[in-house]
């Protein structure tokens, strides 16, 4: 223990959480992106969470980029404002109407092409086929029951320095509540623990969106 009390008041964490909300100003192409994502029923990131990940793709320099969870293309379009320009996005999701979105959301947002690669699956039979320690960033954004096992596959994925985001989406409120043992709510505290857990990732929580849950792979000196 170092002696130091870092604890806020509830109110003074609720404001500053409330105006890092509120303090992201997205583009017209994003904009247009989530009417897409309003009029099929998608769940959208929060402009705080697109942000940060813009952010860690840019300073990693992430060239190769795996989302689990393709949605309208709104965390892409985030993603994609970070990366460099001679990357690649692979993007994972069941839902064809979803990809059918991104697309244009991608095409309005100028994106080249070969800059995304659109794989229409289920992310626990698409993952397993992808190379190890290839991707400098992998986000998870997917069904939150099946979160611990896309954790897993993504810890293999990534590249020593890389960095693993999950997205607790709803179920991260219930995170910290013992009571909370509905479905997502034990899926996302059993990833939120595997991650914590693996002596491989230096993790943090982050009480953005409905709480996210991010690591770096540590680098493994050379023998």
């Amino acid at each position: 223990m170092n002696g130091y009390d870092f604890t806020v008041s509830e109110s003074a964490a609720s404001a500053l959480v409330t105006y890092a909300e509120n303090a992201i100003v997205e583009d017209d192409a994003m904009s247009a992106a989530r009417e897409r994502a309003a009029d099929l029923g998608v769940d959208a990131i929060a402009p705080s969470v697109g942000a940060l990940l813009s952010v860690l793709a840019a300073t990693g320099g992430a060239k190769s980029v795996v989302e689990v969870g393709t949605g309208a293309g709104i965390s892409g379009l985030w993603l994609l404002s970070g990366m460099r320009p001679d990357s690649v996005l692979t993007t994972i999701d069941s839902e064809q109407e979803f990809q059918a979105a991104a697309r244009i959301g991608f095409q309005h947002a100028g994106v080249a092409p070969n800059r995304t690669r659109l794989i229409n699956g289920h992310a626990l039979d698409v993952l397993p086929r992808l190379a190890d320690a290839a991707y400098d960033l992998i986000f998870v954004d997917g069904d939150p029951v099946d979160h611990p096992r896309y954790v897993a596959d993504a810890v293999r994925l990534l590249r020593p320095g890389g960095v693993l985001v999950v997205n607790l989406g709803d179920a991260g409120y219930r995170v910290p509540d013992a009571d909370a043992q509905d479905e997502e709510a034990v899926a996302a505290r059993e990833a939120t623990q595997l991650v914590a857990q693996d002596e491989a990732l230096l993790p943090v929580i982050l009480p953005l969106g409905g709480g996210l849950v991010a690591a770096a792979k540590a680098f493994v000196p050379e023998d």
